[in-house]
């Protein structure tokens, strides 16, 4: 479901289970690598998030959530805010590398790490919760007002629109692209080149500088 890899010092976390939709097992699994990362934050760590095949994150795995009653609902809402607070604040620089789509939940879990690199030729990232009839919850919502320019904000989720990797990062979903046969390696430098700072300062500036919107997802 997700595997974890080190390379050097730079932990990479492959989503492996086709759309790489966010299930109670993908919850489970993220937060036990969050564990492990965590646990292994010396000098020069980084991490990244990639998929595989065509997804990078389909969103929230409807299917697998309607099944659940209504204490396991809001347990699966809780560890969500949860995957993403910690993302947030990992005391060590995180890279998305989006080699497919990132919709709905899975362009949040895009957000949520520090720098972002789309495939070039193909991929969209999108807000499609207006399309689909699901409400944002104002935690996740905060996340992009905390990330993106307002109107990028206005137009993502008012519209649902699709971002390729140009118009992404023109109005800040991604901060550069690569083709797919060098997009991990790309990610990988990125990672490196920012794990230069000691680890405990990078910590203290992440918390601050985020620490209104971390503590609007506990």
């Amino acid at each position: 479901m997700i595997k974890l890899e080190k390379d050097g010092n730079i932990h990479v976390a492959t989503m492996n289970n086709k759309e790489n939709m966010i299930s109670p097992e993908w919850q489970d699994r993220m937060l036990e690598i969050l564990d492990i990362v965590e646990s292994d934050c010396a000098a020069g760590a980084a991490m990244v998030l990639i998929g595989e095949d065509k997804f990078f994150c389909n969103g929230l795995d409807l299917e697998a959530i309607m099944d659940l009653d209504q204490p396991d609902s809001e347990e699966f809402g809780r560890k969500m805010m949860d995957i993403h607070r910690r993302m947030l604040l990992l005391p060590m620089p995180t890279v998305a590398a989006l080699n497919g789509h990132a919709f709905a939940g899975g362009a949040f879990v895009a957000m949520s790490c520090d720098y972002r690199i789309m495939r070039e030729d193909r991929g969209w990232i999108c807000i499609s919760e207006v399309d689909v009839g699901v409400a944002l919850p104002d935690a996740v919502m905060e996340i992009l007002r905390g990330k993106l320019p307002p109107a990028t904000v206005r137009d993502a989720i008012l519209t649902g629109k699709r971002y390729a990797a140009d118009e992404a990062i023109t109005v800040g979903f991604a901060d550069a692209k690569a083709p797919i046969e060098y997009l991990l390696d790309a990610a990988k430098e990125l990672a490196a080149s920012l794990a230069t700072k000691e680890p405990g300062i990078f910590k203290a500036i992440k918390q601050t500088y985020f620490s209104s919107l971390a503590n609007g997802l506990k």
